[in-house]
Formats: C-alpha cells, sequence, structure tokens
C-alpha cells in the first residue's frame, strides 16, 4: 500500500472538513420511521442504551443509496441514517441535563412487501410521513442490498455526506453473506474474499480500527490485515472530523479465533503452549510496528501516578456497582499504590497506540498457523479520545493474560495449571520478539491486569451475570498478592 494512505483517515484538518446539516426531507424521513424505530432499536444486539428510555431521535444524515419506489412498486430502498439517539435513565428521580446521545448507524430496506426470507430481519411498517404504507427491515439481512453497499464502496467516491476510499481494487459480484455473531458491530463477508465492518454506534474523529489498521500497512505489518476500503460521513453540523462507518479487510478463509481454538483444546486435554508463545510473538511485533508507525511517549512519575489514580476511581465506582469487590478493594488499591504511590518508581515508562482491547476472541489463526490481530477498535464504552491515547504495552498483554483466564475456567473441570502454563508461555513469545519479557515489571502488569479484572467484574454484573464468578476469582487472587 502507498505510504500516504496511511494518513487518509488521520489527517483532516478541521477547517478542511465540509460539515453536514440534516435536510427538512431528513428530518421528515426520520419523523416518518421514529414510532417503529423506538421499538425495533433497543432489540438489537449493538445498541447500547438497554434498559433507558428512548426520548429523542435526532437526524445527523440521511442519505438515499438506493432510492425507494414509488408506492405499489416492488423493487427495494435502501436508506443509510445516522440518527443521534437521546435516552433517559428511568430509575432517575428527574431527568437529567440532556447530553449529545449516542449517534448510530442504520442501513435500512424499504419494500412495499417483505418476501419471507427476510422476515427475521423486519423492523416494521410506518405509517406516516413519507414513507408511510412501507415496509422497513435491516437491509444487511437482504443480499441484494449488500450488493449495493459494496457496489458504491468499490466505485463511487460519495453520495450525499458521504465519502468512499479505496486503497486496492475491488472485484465485483462478491456474494454477500451476514456473519452471525454477538458484538457490538456488524459484519458482512463477501465471496470469502473480503469482509466488511459496520461500525454501529459512530462518533466524529479519526477510528482506531481504520487508523491504526492504515498505520500498520504502511509500516509492512503482516499481522494485521491491511484495508482495502473504508467509508465515512461528512462532519456533522458543529464537528470538525468525519465519522468512520465501515472498513472492508481481507477476509482471512479458514481461520479459527484464538477463544475458539483454546476451548477445543481444553475440551481435547491438549495444552496450548506453543499456540501461546507464537501469538505472544505475534502481539510483540503488533506492538513494536506500531511504537515505528505513530509517535510514542514516556510517562514520568507524575503521569503514572495519574494513570494509577484513574484506576483507582475505577475501582470505586465498580465496587458502588457490585458490593461483592468491597471485602477486596484495599488488596486491590494496593496493587495501584504500587504502580503509581510515593515509593513507586520514577522512571519514565514508555507508552504507544496499542489495540486496547485483546484476547483471544480478537485473534485469528490461519491453517498453516499464522497468528493476526483484530478489531482495533479497543474498549467501545470508553471515549475516543481515551482509546487513542498511548499506553504501556502491558496494558494488551494483561488483557490476553485474562483471555487464558477466562478460557481456563470455561472449561469443567476448571484447569488453574493449564491458565498458568498459557500465560508463562505467552509472555515468553512476547519476550523472544520484542526483547523485554513484560513479567520483568510486576507491579505494571499487576495493576493493568487488577484493572482489567475490575472491568470484567461490572461487565458481567451488568450483562452475563452467571459469568461473574470468572473475574471474581481472579479479584481474589489479586487482592491476595504482595
Amino acid at each position: 500500500m502507498p505510504k500516504a494512505a496511511s494518513t487518509r483517515s488521520t489527517a483532516h484538518p478541521a477547517a478542511a472538513v465540509r460539515a453536514h446539516a440534516p435536510s427538512a426531507a431528513a428530518a421528515a424521513i426520520v419523523e416518518s420511521l421514529a414510532p417503529l424505530l423506538r421499538e425495533w432499536l433497543p432489540r438489537q444486539r449493538w445498541f447500547a442504551g438497554k434498559g433507558r428510555d428512548l426520548t429523542g431521535l435526532v437526524p445527523v444524515a440521511v442519505t438515499e443509496l438506493l432510492p425507494p419506489v414509488p408506492a405499489g412498486g416492488e423493487g427495494p430502498g435502501l436508506l443509510h441514517l445516522l440518527l443521534r439517539v437521546e435516552q433517559h435513565d428511568p430509575g432517575a428521580a428527574a431527568a437529567p441535563p440532556q447530553g449529545p446521545g449516542d449517534c448510530y448507524q442504520l442501513l435500512l430496506g424499504v419494500r412495499t412487501s417483505l418476501p419471507p426470507h427476510l422476515a427475521p430481519s423486519l423492523g416494521g411498517r410506518a405509517r406516516q410521513g413519507p414513507l408511510a404504507g412501507r415496509t422497513v427491515y435491516d437491509a444487511l439481512h437482504d443480499p441484494y442490498l449488500a450488493g449495493v453497499l459494496m457496489d458504491r464502496l468499490r466505485s463511487v467516491d460519495a453520495v450525499g455526506p458521504l465519502r468512499f476510499g479505496r486503497a486496492d481494487r475491488i472485484p465485483a459480484g462478491l456474494a454477500p453473506r451476514l456473519l452471525d455473531a454477538e458484538q457490538s458491530n456488524t459484519a458482512l463477508v463477501y465471496g470469502d474474499v473480503f469482509v466488511l465492518k459496520i461500525l454501529r454506534r459512530v462518533v466524529p474523529g479519526p477510528h482506531p480500527d481504520l487508523e491504526l489498521a492504515l498505520a500498520l500497512a504502511a509500516e509492512g505489518s503482516e499481522r494485521v490485515p491491511a484495508p482495502t476500503a473504508w467509508f465515512e460521513a461528512a462532519a456533522p453540523a458543529g464537528s470538525g472530523w468525519p465519522l468512520t462507518l465501515g472498513v472492508l479487510q481481507p477476509y482471512l478463509r479458514g481461520s479459527t479465533d484464538g477463544w475458539g481454538l483454546a476451548l477445543s483444546a481444553l475440551a481435547d486435554g491438549r495444552d496450548f503452549l506453543a499456540e501461546a508463545t507464537d501469538l505472544g510473538r505475534a502481539t510483540a511485533e503488533v506492538h513494536l510496528a506500531l511504537a515505528s508507525a505513530l509517535p510514542t511517549v514516556a510517562l514520568d512519575g507524575a503521569r503514572t501516578a495519574q494513570l494509577a489514580e484513574a484506576m483507582s476511581r475505577r475501582l470505586d465506582t465498580a465496587a458502588q456497582a457490585v458490593p461483592a469487590l468491597l471485602p477486596y478493594a484495599p488488596g486491590l488499591r494496593a496493587a495501584f499504590e504500587a504502580l503509581g504511590g510515593p515509593g513507586a518508581p520514577a522512571h519514565g515508562r514508555p507508552a504507544q497506540r496499542v489495540h486496547g482491547d485483546l484476547h483471544l476472541g480478537q485473534t485469528l489463526r490461519t491453517p498453516d498457523g499464522r497468528w493476526s490481530v483484530i478489531d482495533f477498535e479497543g474498549e467501545p464504552a470508553r471515549p475516543l479520545g481515551e482509546r487513542r491515547r498511548p499506553q504501556p504495552p502491558v496494558r494488551d498483554v494483561a488483557g490476553m493474560l485474562r483471555s487464558f483466564d477466562y478460557a481456563a475456567r470455561s472449561h469443567t473441570p476448571w484447569h488453574a495449571d493449564w491458565a498458568v502454563r498459557c500465560r508463562d508461555a505467552y509472555c515468553e513469545g512476547y519476550a523472544q520478539a520484542a526483547g523485554d519479557d513484560p513479567r520483568a515489571e510486576p507491579e505494571l502488569l499487576r495493576a493493568y491486569e487488577t484493572d482489567k479484572a475490575v472491568y470484567e467484574v461490572l461487565y458481567e454484573a451488568r450483562g452475563r451475570p452467571d459469568w461473574r464468578p470468572v473475574p471474581m476469582a481472579a479479584i481474589e487472587r489479586l487482592a491476595a498478592e504482595r
């Protein structure tokens, strides 16, 4: 890929980005869809506002990628919507001051009637406004409309506020299929050649999933599939940055994710040491390439103390929400004090761009045994600025160590020694490639692993209570370490 491509999504000066304001026609379309979207949106697994009342839908942009046919016609239309969703916590005594709300990307099909094979994607029938009487559904379930989207990505530079970029040619006629997986975004595979990741909750600014993949491609890294194409929306009114909407990358056919491989090894009674060692090397190679491609910083004692204080605050917040953490809080806080307290080392620690949410499920192993790292979005719940902030590379290492523990505890009976051996093998592989063993600074590794375990407890308590014992076992261990 040409070197210039690496700056495609990271060099938008605010003054050069044309802001886009929705038209009256766009507002009318959203008003027509509002009653059914209020019911449909909370049911989508990628919708982050579950449990809160939906109080408003504000159009950011509405684009006809394929105009709906006149009433009575059979052909589908394809609408691209960017909607700002306003919500209120029903448990609050009074409505809080209204913030900007989350912005979501929707691709909606519009038909007079829905064929039986598309019934699971039904959103509803509009009863008012310009779409009255039309059936509306999730367009990504429709192979024809998914093909229309790929055609725009393949051969069009702009449609309304949407901008399409390409680093390589894309062949025509690739059959689409929707990947069925629980995730915060949506993925389509085209002809087993490309995978298109559609971002659902979008924010202005350089998105790490595109930004880091382009930077790694320019650096010549072979551990991350290089973006083939992408699309964005022009900056919403009042913003200086575009919205990254989707990234097309090569599809690693025949690959298996690391989580599935680890569970298979446990089920078969096999160790996972060779795979874990190779995965450690792959992680280190990605970190080295990121450090070469993008600026790095050194965290002095003051900035390290700020990092530790932020971890301690997250512990306080989590303990308020999950009282089971309270007995362990003093021991957990000791891990953060060892990192940034008065007796902590004052030397600068290197910090750089990292993956930010690394675990076994974010890795793929090809049939020839080569590991790749995917999904550089970071933790979606965190603000974009925080996700793009340089961090010590050990943050990713800690995430992977926690993932080995999760895998071991997913198996009955629990194989604690399996996780310990995998953790050591992973760190050894990392040290072989990076030249630095992440275990050489135990207070740094312990602090990041503790912070991750606290996050996991809160996450599981909110969404998967049956899984909460997994991170709680790590909490008990980490709180007792000295």
